[in-house]
């Protein structure tokens, strides 16, 4: 009888942390479903995503936050208290100073930037790193604030180019590119 009690409470734990692992990879989604099926042709997922409103509602300061989209881009508008680190000339010795334990999430247009650099952080010794799922371009569809390069709220957002600007889709938000 006791042989079948502790198969049974093992098993019940198995299930319960199969149950637990499959909440934690189930994947972001981006509020518009044409925007989601973009994305998610995008990436490669491997690195872990983030949604835009666990980042939200967890709260800025758990996470360092690194915009890996370009200067011009990251001038027009941020996520508040992102660091810039650029996609083209990125350069890991900018990130030597942030301990590779500490939670980092890395952010671009939609996400494909931001999945490379992080790519690269899990390859230099970074243990949790995540991407941004629809990155800024779904922080802004959700109506989250975004600050410019004074570190002044703004309504203007950096769409790349005229091309992805569709996906911009929160019309409060002015496109440039």
């Amino acid at each position: 009888m006791k042989i079948y009690v502790n198969i049974l409470i093992f098993a019940l734990s198995f299930l319960t942390a199969c149950q637990a692992q499959e909440a934690i990879q189930e994947k972001p989604k981006c509020a518009n479903e044409a925007f989601d099926h973009a994305v998610n042709r995008w990436l490669n997922y491997t690195v872990i995503p983030l949604g835009v409103k666990e980042l939200s509602k967890e709260g800025l300061e758990k996470y360092t936050i690194l915009d890996a989209r370009e200067q011009e881009e990251y001038d027009v508008s941020h996520i508040e208290g992102a660091q810039f680190i650029g996609y083209k000339n990125f350069d890991i010795d900018q990130l030597k100073l942030i301990d590779k334990e500490q939670a980092i999430v890395v952010y671009c247009s939609i996400g494909y930037r931001s999945e490379k650099v992080g790519e690269k952080l899990i390859k230099a010794g970074f243990k949790n790193v995540y991407n941004l799922y629809g990155s800024i371009f779904e922080w802004a569809n959700q109506g989250l604030p975004l600050v410019d390069k004074n570190n002044q709220k703004t309504n203007k957002i950096h769409t790349y180019n005229k091309k992805w600007s569709k996906w911009v889709l929160n019309q409060e938000y002015k496109k440039t590119w």
